[in-house]
């Protein structure tokens, strides 16, 4: 059974920082891309980035370009998201998948950006 547990969110001043973490389990993660996705309310699900399964290759959506950074640890089958310089737009429910969001998402970790 495929299972994603997202951590690391909270309230954060604007200009902050946070550090997400997501255990996944159930397949065989070293072998796959992972993504960060975020949703805010009233919005769809978007995809903020993405980590090939080496962890060699990433990539941002523009509106986090130089503030997000993606990261995985293949020993502890675990993606983590480095968030830097944080806006309120950036305030949404985290989620994170593999790439394409092949399987069922998890609970989402809450991310509030507000003074």
């Amino acid at each position: 059974q495929v299972q994603f547990v997202e951590s690391g969110g909270g309230l954060v001043q604007p200009g902050g920082s946070l550090r997400l973490s997501c255990a996944a389990s159930g397949f065989i993660f070293r072998n796959v891309g992972m993504s960060w996705y975020r949703q805010a309310p009233g919005k769809e699900r978007d995809l903020v980035a993405s980590i090939s399964y080496t962890g060699g290759s990433t990539n941002y959506a523009d509106s986090v370009k130089g503030r997000f950074t993606i990261s995985r640890d293949n020993a502890k089958n675990t993606v983590y998201l480095q968030m830097n310089s944080l806006k309120p737009e950036d305030t949404a429910v985290y989620y994170c998948n593999t790439v394409g969001g092949r399987f069922g998402w998890g609970q989402g970790t809450q991310v509030t950006v507000s003074s």
